[in-house]
């Protein structure tokens, strides 16, 4: 499925890095965001020296601001002219806390980040996709999507609305050949893991997102991965 474009919200480190990582040894065009724009520089250069035949871009955005993802929105249609054919919701934020005790301002910002960046990038980019009659939502939820769990707060809220959303998406694009897929990690290694003490096998890798990522891509047009939970082998943290 190489040569296709592809668009990854939060692809400067952790699962979005991965992804690109992985897609890029798979011959797919890529344009990451961040609001670290020296780290997603980073990231574009080590995708063009493993492979320069590929053609990649790195982009600002701020996911909680409406304004920042319209812009990015265009940049991304100006670069791979108007031909986006898999859009990945990656980009999110986890703030601790219980509901009863976390800071005001917790919710308005994960719903922002984690459900909002991700209606408003696809309302964007879905026209292309529909004219084409074809292309692929891929939206990164969280085990946080299916249980609540002391501590998860707004951060659950914010994915459990996330993969309504995803679901109620998956029922609207059927008629326009597009794929939704939603993936519902466990705990991963990544920034909102640094420092913790655990051994290494303790929590999967951003890899193994990526490679179920790709696999969702890789399938027929006559199938689609819709659901897919991954749990670190001893379970749940």
């Amino acid at each position: 499925m190489g040569n296709q474009n592809v668009v990854i919200t939060g692809g400067s480190k952790g699962i979005g890095k991965a992804i690109a990582d992985r897609l890029c040894e798979e011959a797919y065009n890529i344009i990451i965001c961040s609001r670290h724009v020296d780290e997603a520089n980073e990231v574009v250069a080590q995708l063009k020296q493993k492979n320069p035949d590929g053609s990649y871009g790195a982009f600002y955005c701020d996911v909680s601001d409406p304004a920042s993802i319209h812009a990015f929105a265009d940049a991304c249609m100006a670069f791979f002219n108007g031909k986006i054919d898999v859009l990945i919701n990656n980009a999110g934020v986890f703030l601790p806390g219980m509901i009863s005790e976390e800071e005001d301002g917790n919710l308005q910002l994960m719903m922002e980040t984690n459900l909002y960046s991700a209606y408003h990038l696809t309302r964007l980019l879905l026209p292309v996709m529909k004219t084409n009659h074809s292309g692929h939502i891929v939206n990164m939820c969280s085990i946080a999507s299916l249980i609540a769990y002391p501590n998860g707060g707004s951060y659950s809220i914010s994915k459990f609305a996330l993969l309504a959303f995803s679901k109620v998406l998956r029922e609207e694009m059927k008629p326009y050949g597009i794929k939704v897929t939603s993936v519902m990690p466990g705990a991963t290694w990544s920034d909102s893991w640094k420092g913790v003490d655990l051994p290494e096998d303790r929590l999967m890798s951003a890899d193994d997102v990526a490679k179920i990522v790709s696999c969702a891509l890789s399938l027929s047009g006559a199938a689609n991965l819709e659901d897919v939970v991954l749990r670190p082998q001893l379970g749940d943290l």
